[in-house]
């Protein structure tokens, strides 16, 4: 039950902060949260000393529990990626994501067609030719799990352990574009040939034509979301600066 209660308190505060109900600077106490929340002052620490992890508040003494500035947020953290997927700020998070992955994955396709291992290279042609079939299905469930297990192939075969650990970014991304209807039941022929394209060149060894085919398939996903995030605006990080 504490378990419960913990991700209860967790989801409601992260989710209210997200989408502005909490605005940044606003200041909660903690017997105002387990009041509202119905939950103990343990309960309430806990939450908050997740939520701090994920530079969404910070506790200061004789004050209280205060909003922060999306600036202080953990871009990366997966349950910050979730609960922007749900926001009003939809648009601006899968911009932003859209624009990571165009960045990291040619270049970790070239990388894998030069480094991966012979059963990662089959590996991700068997999840090709399954995500085309279940793409032709309908089947939506089947599709988003062989996608997810694709580019997180498609990373891991990079050899490079910086880019294999956006893997969970990746998955949330494509997990949100589903929930919140932004993926027919039927995807594109030509992008689901896109997919085996770029296995083949992986698995063939061809890094240029590994990056093309990968440049593509990001241009595509570009193009078809940008809509979502027409008017969004951006997200300026402050430069740290030492003195």
């Amino acid at each position: 039950m504490s378990t419960s209660l913990h991700h209860r308190a967790i989801e409601n505060l992260g989710t209210r902060i997200i989408n502005g109900e909490l605005s940044a600077g606003h200041v909660m106490l903690a017997e105002q949260l387990e009041e509202e929340l119905q939950v103990s002052r343990s309960v309430i620490r806990e939450a908050v000393r997740v939520l701090q992890s994920l530079g969404l508040v910070e506790t200061i003494k004789r004050v209280g529990i205060r909003v922060l500035p999306v600036s202080s947020w953990n871009p990366f953290d997966q349950q910050v990626i979730r609960w922007r997927l749900a926001s009003e700020g939809r648009g601006a998070q899968l911009r932003s994501l859209a624009e990571l992955r165009s960045a990291v994955e040619p270049a970790a396709a070239e990388l894998a067609a030069l480094n991966a291992p012979a059963a990662l290279r089959r590996e991700l042609l068997d999840a090709a030719h399954a995500m085309r079939d279940a793409g032709h299905a309908g089947d939506v469930p089947r599709f988003l799990e062989l996608d997810i297990a694709f580019h997180s192939l498609l990373l891991s075969g990079s050899g490079n352990e910086m880019f294999a650990n956006l893997m969970g970014q990746v998955a949330e991304t494509l997990t949100g574009r589903t929930m919140h209807g932004m993926m027919p039941d039927h995807p594109h022929e030509a992008a689901l040939q896109w997919h085996v394209d770029l296995a083949e060149t992986v698995s063939a060894g061809d890094a240029e034509g590994a990056r093309e085919a990968s440049a593509r398939i990001m241009g595509r996903t570009m193009s078809r979301m940008s809509g979502s995030w027409v008017d969004q605006p951006r997200i300026f990080i402050p430069v740290r600066r030492t003195s």
